[in-house]
């Protein structure tokens, strides 16, 4: 009872948060005509039966594209809470189903962004981990001081050997020539693991090959315009400069929907709906992702996911 007590209590204080900021909270659906093409997630299909029509939908792995339909049409600011559902994903931090915390910020560029969850974080976790300093530095910044490689460029047996000189020999069979996919091993297993102790730690400026729906930084085509947050080497958010060309957004779903294919991956189908959200107008925002299942780990101090939930998902 006292963590369903703490949990409910995260969540007045984030409604309180947002409101006193005159941010509004919505709703979306959750389950949607369309899902993303981000290879890197796998999704929940449902079958609709309704004579005569017979239709698939998709539980949503996030509620951004209905939400910028949203942005699109004028609501301004916005945040939600809801459930989200990622299939397949499931382990001492996953869930297949978990809690998401989502919200756009009209006007913001990434800075301002960055600012505020950090105002967000200290607020919520203020009673159980008072004690949290904050850090704030690049992506290259960070992965070139721990792995000695560029994360801009890429050079497989230089990453090969650096996999090699840490023991992740196995690194080599897992990666092969995928630059993104080196990234994201190296730095779970070398970077977060490095992170600052009792710290929010804010790492921006990702490479730009790892952010689909980020614009791409104006200074330097190689970067994007992303930024994550974590908490004791634990990823808790994921926020972007959105991008709001839709040529270019069109391109990028093309780009992941032949990645999919040519990796037998589940084929889906670009999202009509927010692209014509897209080809009609999101305004100038700065939009962000936090798991607030992982929140509550970090405030209550557990290490696993399912200490958390009430009905994990082995007894949902």
């Amino acid at each position: 009872m006292r963590l369903l007590r703490r949990r409910a209590q995260l969540l007045a204080d984030i409604r309180l948060f947002f409101a006193d900021r005159a941010v509004l909270e919505v709703e979306t659906p959750l389950l949607c005509g369309a899902t993303g093409t981000d290879p890197n997630l796998d999704f929940f299909s449902s079958q609709f039966h309704h004579p005569p029509q017979d239709k698939t939908y998709f539980l949503q792995t996030s509620p951004e594209f209905a939400m910028k339909r949203l942005l699109a049409a004028g609501s301004g600011s916005i945040y939600q809470i809801c459930k989200a559902f990622r299939n397949g994903e499931s382990g001492r931090l996953h869930n297949p189903e978990f809690t998401i915390l989502e919200w756009y910020r009209v006007g913001f560029d990434l800075e301002q962004l960055m600012a505020e969850v950090v105002d967000l974080l200290v607020t919520l976790l203020a009673s159980d981990r008072s004690e949290l300093s904050v850090h704030s530095c690049s992506y290259r910044q960070i992965f070139t001081e721990i792995t000695d490689l560029d994360p801009l460029s890429f050079d497989r047996r230089h990453y090969r050997q650096a996999a090699a000189e840490h023991g992740l020999a196995e690194a080599n069979a897992l990666c092969g020539n995928d630059h993104a996919v080196w990234l994201d091993f190296l730095f779970s297993h070398l970077v977060q693991p490095s992170m600052p102790k009792q710290a929010i730690c804010l790492v921006f400026g990702y490479p730009a090959i790892q952010s689909s729906l980020a614009r791409i930084n104006a200074g330097d085509p190689r970067v994007a315009d992303r930024f994550e947050v974590f908490i004791d080497g634990m990823e808790l958010a994921n926020g972007f400069f959105e991008l709001n060309d839709v040529v270019e957004q069109e391109t990028r779903f093309e780009r992941e929907m032949a990645y999919r294919h040519s990796h037998g991956l589940a084929p889906v189908a670009k999202d009509a709906l927010f692209l014509d959200a897209l080809k009609a107008g999101l305004p100038v925002c700065s939009g962000v992702a936090m798991g607030l299942d992982r929140l509550l780990m970090v405030a209550q101090g557990h290490d696993a996911i399912d200490r958390v939930l009430a009905f994990p998902f082995d007894r949902a």
